[in-house]
C-alpha cells in the first residue's frame, strides 16, 4: 500500500488538528491563490490587512475557520526574501500544507499518536514562528506532522521524545508578532521523509522542486477530509 492510500484509509472519519470544540460545519474553504482578484485590493505586506480580510471573509459567511492551500500558488510570499529569488522557477510560492485560519490562541491538536521529533522558533520574516514536528509510527509506517505559526508558550516546556496522544492539545495559534507576521492560522503538513531537518521543514516549494515535495508531502486532506 502506498503512503497516500495508507493515510486516507487509516481513519474513515475526519481528523481534527485545531479547535476541538468546533464542529466541521464551522469550516469554510478560502482561496488565497494568485488568481483570486479579491486579494489585489489590500497590502500583502501587512498582517493587519490580511487579518481584516480573513476576519471579514469568515464573518460574512458566519463561519469560524477558513481552510485551504495545498499546492496553491500564492503571491503572498513575494513580500519576503525568505522565499524569493531572481529566478521565477526557483522562487518558492507553492504551498505544501493546509492552512486553517482562525483566532489567535485557538488550541492545536496532534493528528496522531507519536513523539516530539523537534521544535524551534523560526524567526525569519514570513517564516513559521514557533513550530512543532511530531514523529509517528503506525503499522510500521513512519512519518511526521508539522504544526507551524504557534505561540511561544507552545514550545516553552516541550522536550524531544515527549509522548503525545492523538487529539492532545500540543499548542496554540500565535499572533502576528510571533508567528512570522501572518494573520493567525495553523500550517499543517504531513512529511514522509524529514531528511535532516530539525524544528523546520520547507512549507513552500518552487516549481523546480515541486515533484519531490509533492511526493514527500501528500495532501493533508487525506486525513482532514474537508474537501
Amino acid at each position: 500500500m502506498d503512503f497516500k492510500t495508507f493515510l486516507f484509509e487509516w481513519s474513515p472519519n475526519p481528523i481534527k488538528v485545531i479547535a476541538p470544540a468546533l464542529d466541521f460545519s464551522a469550516y469554510v474553504f478560502m482561496d488565497l491563490s494568485k488568481d483570486n482578484s479579491a486579494l489585489q485590493r489590500f497590502d500583502h505586506s501587512s498582517s493587519e490587512a490580511w487579518t481584516h480580510y480573513i476576519n471579514g471573509y469568515l464573518q460574512s459567511r458566519n463561519k469560524s475557520i477558513a481552510y485551504g492551500g495545498y499546492l496553491e500558488v500564492r503571491s503572498l510570499y513575494t513580500r519576503s526574501d525568505h522565499f524569493s529569488t531572481k529566478s521565477a522557477s526557483d522562487s518558492r510560492n507553492i504551498h505544501l500544507g493546509v492552512d486553517l485560519w482562525c483566532a489567535a490562541e485557538t488550541p492545536v491538536l496532534a493528528a496522531f499518536e507519536g513523539v516530539v521529533h523537534s521544535f524551534q522558533d523560526n524567526t525569519n520574516y514570513g517564516d513559521y514562528g514557533p513550530t512543532i514536528i511530531l514523529k509517528h509510527c503506525i503499522e510500521t509506517v513512519e512519518f511526521y506532522t508539522l504544526y507551524g505559526h504557534l505561540n511561544r508558550s507552545s514550545i516553552k516546556t516541550l522536550r524531544k521524545n515527549d509522548q503525545i496522544s492523538k487529539g492532545q492539545v500540543i499548542g496554540w495559534l500565535g499572533r502576528s508578532e510571533v508567528n512570522g507576521d501572518y494573520a493567525p492560522h495553523l500550517h499543517f503538513q504531513i512529511i514522509k521523509n524529514i531528511e535532516s531537518y530539525e524544528g523546520d521543514y520547507p512549507g513552500v516549494s518552487s516549481q523546480n522542486d515541486l515533484a519531490f515535495y509533492r511526493a514527500n508531502c501528500p495532501d493533508p486532506n487525506l486525513i482532514l477530509k474537508l474537501y
